[in-house]
C-alpha cells in the first residue's frame, strides 16, 4: 500500500479533502493530520480494531496510551465518568489548544486506547484542519504523533512519511505546524493535579487557572513495561537515529573532542557566540526564546538526522520552567545527557 498525500489549506481546509479523510476514518483507516503541536496519526477512537492499526503501524507498545482528540468540551464530557471543576476551568482557558486532561473514562472508550487504565487523555486541538476533521467525522479521534514509536515527532508531512509511508492510508499536508512540541498533559485524578508531560502550556499558566500543580516526577518513566496514564512517559522517546548528547553550559569542548576523533558532528546551540571556534560539520542556532525554539526543534533534529552525521551535540538551554518541555524532549532523545538537574516536586 502506498500512502496518499493530499495538500490541504491550513487555515481554510477544503470540504472535499476533509470529507475524503473522514471517510477513511469511518472505514477503520488511518489518517495523519496536522494539529497545532505535531502531526497526529488518527483513527476512530471508539473502534478498537482501528486503534490497534495505530499501534501496529507505529510499533507502539500496548502499555503506552494514546490521546483522544474531541471537537469541543461537550464531547470530552461525554467520554468521562467525572468532570471536575478543575477540568472545566482548564478547558475553558486552554481549549482548543495544546493541553491534554487525564480523567476517569467510561466503558465506551476501548481499553486499547488507554493501555488498560481506567483513565483517558483528552484534548481539543486548535488547528483548523484537525477541528474540521473532527467535525466531519462526528466521533472522537485517537491520535498519537504520526511517527514510528520512540522516533522524532513529525512537524511536517514529509516527516510522517519517513517512517510510516506505506503503513497508513492518507496524510493531510497543511505545511509546518505552528507549535512544534507535543501538548502538556495534566492528571486531574490526583490531588493536587500533576503534570505528566510538560508541553507548550507552562506550569505557571496552569497554576494561574487552578492553583497548585505538581511537576513531573524525576525519572517517572523508568519502567517501560508498566502501563502509563499518559503518552510521552517512556524513558527513550522523541529520539533521532543519530546518537544525541545534551551538554550543559559550554559545549564547545565536547564538539572539538568529537571532531578530533574524526566524527561528523552536528551542533545545536542557542547563541551565535557558539559559532566561535566551531569545529562541527553542521551548526544550527535555535532561538533563545522557549516558544520559538519549540517550534523549530524537531525540524532541526530531523534535518541533522538525515545529514549522515555520527553525533548530534545540543548545548542545553537553561534549567528553568520556561524551558521544561524542551529539556524534557532533549533528555528523552539523548543517549548522553550531561546535566544533573531532574524534574522534582
Amino acid at each position: 500500500m502506498q500512502t496518499h498525500v493530499l495538500p490541504v489549506d491550513a487555515e481554510r481546509p477544503e470540504l472535499k479533502v476533509i470529507s475524503k479523510a473522514a471517510g477513511i476514518l469511518r472505514r477503520g483507516g488511518l489518517v495523519a493530520f496536522p494539529t497545532e503541536t505535531v502531526y497526529g496519526l488518527g483513527a476512530n477512537a471508539l473502534d478498537e480494531a482501528a486503534v490497534q492499526r495505530i499501534f501496529a503501524a507505529k510499533g507502539r507498545p500496548a502499555t503506552n496510551p494514546v490521546i483522544v482528540h474531541v471537537a469541543d468540551i461537550a464531547s470530552a464530557r461525554d467520554l468521562v465518568a467525572e468532570w471536575p471543576e478543575q477540568a472545566e476551568r482548564l478547558a475553558e482557558r486552554f481549549w482548543p489548544g495544546p493541553l491534554t486532561l487525564v480523567l476517569p473514562k467510561i466503558d465506551l472508550v476501548p481499553n486499547m486506547v488507554t493501555a488498560g487504565a481506567s483513565t483517558v487523555a483528552l484534548r481539543v486541538p486548535a488547528h483548523p484542519v484537525a477541528l474540521a476533521l473532527l467535525q466531519a467525522a462526528q466521533f472522537p479521534i485517537a491520535a498519537p504523533s504520526a511517527n514510528c514509536s520512540t522516533a522524532l515527532s513529525p512537524t511536517r508531512a514529509e516527516h510522517v512519511l519517513y517512517g510510516l509511508d506505506g503503513l497508513i492510508d492518507l496524510v493531510l499536508d497543511a505545511g509546518p505546524v505552528p507549535g512544534g512540541l507535543e501538548s502538556t498533559v495534566i492528571d486531574l485524578t490526583v490531588k493536587p493535579p500533576r503534570i505528566l508531560r510538560p508541553g507548550l502550556v507552562t506550569p505557571a499558566e496552569l497554576e494561574a487557572a487552578i492553583g497548585t500543580v505538581l511537576r513531573p516526577r524525576a525519572h517517572a518513566w523508568a519502567d517501560s513495561s508498566e502501563p502509563k496514564k499518559s503518552p510521552g512517559m517512556l524513558e527513550r522517546h522523541y529520539a533521532p537515529r543519530t546518537p544525541l548528547e545534551g551538554v550543559a553550559g559550554n559545549s564547545v569542548e565536547r564538539v572539538r573532542e568529537l571532531s578530533t576523533q574524526g566524527l561528523r558532528v552536528g551542533w545545536i546551540a542557542f547563541s551565535d557566540v557558539a559559532k566561535q571556534g566551531a569545529t562541527a560539520t553542521v551548526v544550527r542556532i535555535l532561538p533563545a526564546d522557549p516558544g520559538a525554539c519549540a517550534k523549530e526543534l524537531y525540524a532541526v533534529l530531523h534535518e541533522l538526522d538525515a545529514a549522515g552525521l555520527d553525533r548530534i551535540v545540543v548545548a542545553l538551554p537553561p534549567a528553568t520552567e520556561e524551558w521544561l518541555a524542551v529539556r524534557d524532549r532533549l533528555r528523552r532523545a539523548a543517549t548522553c545527557f550531561a546535566d544533573g538537574n531532574g524534574f522534582e516536586d
